[in-house]
């Protein structure tokens, strides 16, 4: 049984089938994520689940509906429930008890795994390890996201030329320093890090996304808190577990965030930037590769930071490829509004035992402790597909592996006040300002995802986020009419 996952759950179709009669189950969820990290669901009666539907699939899937998928003339799919990812809804108990699994993408016709499925990429991640030796990798990306009272969107649509004449927004949030009226319980910018209530406004609203994990969706709990911005911004973190079951928890904590605001009559935002002047939300990814019991990313030998040769060479592969992965791991325009110095997100390429500042760090507060070494890749933020996003860094780590690549020396002392000279002295790069330039990266760097990724996933992801990014660019900006309306 995977860590994380309820103990004594029934695995095989006919044992789901007979527990969900026997609990008197009336609804099925199946759940699957495209492309782009968004996770989308079809209901199905339960009596209509058979169990060999778990072996062979649901025909419920248009494979043309779906951004990154099939065309019209191949859209026939196949929704594949994971009987270990069992979970209970518990809103709307009114339409009667309900389930969700979460499911593998197959061909219609073939029933092959369907090679644009990002959690098949993941699985298949899982078996390019092994065949490297690695049989486990264990992954804890830490999760951050803001809670907003009301988000005013102000478009203006010209519906004679079928085009919008022009766009702006308001945030509305109890916590922030510009609510008309709100005195008493504010946080300044970049000072909400572990506050406490009345100043920390949603302690009891995560409190209750975590119960809601622990109890309806079989999760680990680990930790919850505010974190450094103002606005409500939080943290939640899920304890560690391997590459593909790490990935479906996130997926479910994501929905558990915004279901739960969404009842509160909130906004759960996991948009990297959506505040000027303030932190923004990342992911930081830990990662550890495993040989059996044997964690081999620890050496006690090792007088800096009791890592391995080989975690010294996955880090190589990481710095390596960062530039190209930053399409992944910052998919989204809004990525690069939080990828600048100042806010505790990581814009150099370098890596260090302790150093917030460089984008690979190695906790050290677990000195001595083996099973606890691993390491943090600090660049992703919460708008990835944490599928990808986990196997695009554990195939540049493993190519890192493979070719040996060294890692430079690694940077203890704050690289946002080093000098551009002393930076490249150091060599320090930088990681791309936009998502036009990560593609770039990406489409010149792409060798080392091969393993898993089918290039026609690759070709389609990076046109559909150059259209994207052409879309953002075509656009009038609010801040554009401030600074040049008078010129």
């Amino acid at each position: 049984m995977a860590k994380g996952r309820a103990k004594g759950q029934a695995t095989d179709g006919e044992a789901v089938v007979a527990r969900l009669t026997a609990d008197g189950v009336r609804w099925v969820q199946l759940f699957y994520t495209d492309v782009f990290g968004g996770l989308n669901q079809v209901d199905i009666p339960a009596a209509a689940l058979e169990p060999e539907m778990f072996r062979s699939g649901v025909p419920k899937l248009d494979g043309s509906s779906v951004r990154g998928f099939r065309e019209i003339y191949e859209s026939d799919m196949l929704l594949v429930p994971d009987p270990s990812t069992i979970a209970t809804i518990p809103w709307n108990p009114e339409v009667g008890k309900t389930v969700r699994f979460i499911c593998d993408v197959r061909l219609g016709a073939s029933k092959e795994p369907y090679e644009h499925d990002p959690r098949g990429v993941a699985r298949r991640t899982e078996t390019v390890l092994a065949g490297a030796g690695y049989d486990r990798s264990y992954w804890g990306p830490e999760v951050e996201f803001f809670v907003f009272d009301q988000v005013q969107l102000l478009p203006s649509y010209d519906g004679v030329r079928d085009a919008w004449a022009g766009a702006g927004y308001l945030i509305h949030q109890s916590e922030s320093p510009w609510q008309p009226g709100n005195s008493h319980s504010t946080i300044r910018f970049k000072e909400g890090y572990h506050r406490t209530p009345p100043v920390d406004s949603l302690v009891g609203l995560r409190a209750e996304m975590c119960n809601i994990l622990t109890d309806d969706f079989h999760l680990t709990m680990d930790a919850h808190h505010h974190e450094v911005a103002t606005a409500s911004q939080s943290e939640i973190n899920l304890r560690f577990d391997e590459l593909v079951p790490m990935a479906d928890h996130i997926q479910d904590l994501r929905y558990v965030i915004k279901n739960v605001a969404h009842r509160h009559g909130k906004i759960g935002c996991l948009m990297p930037k959506p505040i000027y002047g303030d932190n923004g939300i990342g992911m930081h990814t830990n990662q550890s590769l495993w040989r059996g019991s044997e964690n081999v990313f620890f050496d006690a030998r090792d007088p800096y930071a009791e890592v391995s040769q080989t975690c010294r060479y996955y880090i190589g592969g990481l710095l390596e490829h960062a530039r190209a992965l930053c399409a992944i791991t910052n998919p989204i325009t809004n990525s690069y509004r939080r990828l600048v110095p100042g806010y505790e997100a990581p814009v150099f390429i370098a890596w260090s035992k302790a150093n917030r500042s460089a984008n690979v760090r190695i906790p050290f507060y677990h000195k001595g402790r083996p099973a606890a070494k691993r390491i943090e890749y600090r660049t992703p933020d919460s708008a990835a597909n944490i599928y990808l996003t986990e196997a695009a860094l554990a195939l540049a780590g493993l190519d890192g592996i493979k070719r040996k690549i060294e890692p430079p020396a690694p940077v203890d002392e704050n690289i946002y006040k080093l000098t551009p000279a002393k930076r490249r002295e150091l060599e320090i790069r930088e990681l791309p300002g936009s998502l036009g330039e990560s593609l770039d990266c990406l489409a010149a760097d792409r060798a080392f995802l091969k393993p898993a990724f089918a290039d026609s996933l690759i070709d389609t992801y990076i046109e559909l986020k150059r259209q994207e990014q052409l879309e953002l660019n075509l656009r009038p900006h609010p801040y554009e009419f401030y600074r040049y309306l008078d010129v």
